[in-house]
């Protein structure tokens, strides 16, 4: 007897189990996919998807494909995820988060519950809390957005939007934080809505509730919160072009520290509040281990482009007539391990401990011991008890940028209040 490809095998184990493929011979499955982690539960793959790696998770009530075809590849997805149509790959979806067709997702990215993007969007590292909304052709690599507190709403990127992550010195020290860790995850600050046919010069800071007019092109950090924007295009000009200059330098680096402070705040979250909650839905262990690995990975990330841009900036055959800039780029090199140390360090200071186990104790005896949805136990906090939350994960943001500040005292960073 001939024994069937191992495709067409994979493909059988999942129509006995119950999901919906309506045309089997036109997808196709990897020998490495697990399908003990796709669910038999209204699970619907269609024509033209490729689902691969022995990470790839799919839970109940999943579509793929409906739009157009579609390519999976160690991707964990919640339920209810609907990815309609393009290429993802080493990312995290959560419950109800959505793309449209013509979507390309890269690695590092966590699209939390409810977020959502139309089609034709591209995301590289990119970190998107609930409900948040991108329109169509939107590239948005390299950022965290945060803001909104239901899918009436959100936070909103308009179309034709597009995140500047590449320098002309072909560096990424881009990433943008456009709300924070520490407000953003008690889902109760107002939403950032960025204007269509605009864009961000990474990295940049925005407060919440901004509004920011369509067309216009960030260049610089707008941190207060309720900001209507008007961008102002720069006057036109021609001039020489200096390589490596980095005039900014240390405005780069304290926006790329404060980036990794909070994505260490996002981490501790998930670590002390969300973990159980994952943990009680179907593969909800894969889905948490799926964070953890993005998290690092974002990490990992943010440093290695940090020590890029500071070898360039030090560069000999770089460094005439930018002595500063050389000085500051030496030192960072001198101390970039130590920054690295700060940023996986696991315990927390004394205070930050003490807020911590001050919201741990109020939230638990708010939200109980029988888990109800978590969307539905973050909006139960009564706003004294999530202002506890918020004052222990900026306690860790503001101790990690403080020390980070310390390892590399000739920077002068963080002279102004976080």
């Amino acid at each position: 007897m001939t024994l069937k490809p191992r495709a067409e095998q994979k493909i059988q184990e999942l129509l006995h189990k119950g999901v919906f493929i309506p045309n089997p011979p036109t997808i196709d499955i990897g020998d490495e996919v697990r399908t003990d982690q796709i669910s038999a539960r209204d699970v619907s793959i269609y024509p033209g998807c490729r689902i691969y790696g022995d990470k790839t998770v799919i839970s109940a009530g999943c579509r793929l494909g409906y739009e157009a075809p579609a390519t999976i590849e160690n991707c964990r997805l919640g339920a209810g995820v609907e990815l309609k149509g393009g290429f993802f790959s080493h990312s995290v979806f959560l419950e109800k988060a959505s793309m449209g067709m013509g979507a390309h997702v890269r690695e590092g990215c966590i699209l939390e519950e409810e977020a959502n993007g139309a089609h034709c969007v591209g995301l590289k590292q990119t970190i998107l809390f609930p409900f948040v909304t991108l329109g169509s052709l939107v590239n948005f690599c390299d950022g965290l957005m945060a803001g909104g507190t239901s899918r009436q709403n959100h936070s909103e990127v308009g179309s034709s939007y597009i995140h500047f992550n590449f320098t002309p010195d072909a560096d990424k020290t881009t990433a943008s934080l456009l709300g924070d860790v520490p407000r953003g995850v008690m889902l109760n600050q107002p939403p950032i809505f960025l204007g269509g046919q605009g864009g961000i010069v990474g990295p940049v800071r925005l407060g919440f509730g901004a509004v920011v007019a369509a067309g216009s092109i960030l260049r610089k950090d707008y941190p207060e919160d309720n900001l209507l924007i008007f961008a102002p295009a720069p006057p036109g000009s021609v001039r020489p072009f200096t390589p490596a200059a980095y005039p900014h330098f240390r405005r780069i680096v304290e926006n790329n520290l404060l980036y990794l402070a909070n994505l260490k705040a996002l981490e501790a979250w998930y670590a002390q509040v969300r973990k159980p909650f994952l943990e009680s839905l179907e593969f909800g262990g894969f889905l948490y281990a799926g964070v953890v690995e993005q998290l690092a990975s974002a990490r990992k990330e943010r440093l290695k482009r940090l020590r890029a841009m500071a070898e360039k900036a030090a560069a000999p055959a770089l460094t005439k007539g930018k002595t500063a800039t050389a000085t500051a780029g030496r030192a960072w090199i001198e101390h970039l391990e130590s920054i690295e140390g700060v940023f996986g360090a696991g315990d927390p200071g004394e205070a930050t401990q003490r807020f911590r186990d001050a919201f741990i104790e109020d939230f638990e005896k708010i939200t109980g011991k029988d888990r109800i949805p978590y969307i539905e136990a973050i909006r139960s906090l009564p706003p004294e008890a999530a202002a506890k939350g918020v004052s222990w994960l900026k306690s860790l943001v503001n101790d990690l940028c403080e020390t980070a500040s310390r390892t590399v005292p000739s920077l002068n960073l963080f002279n102004k209040s976080i």
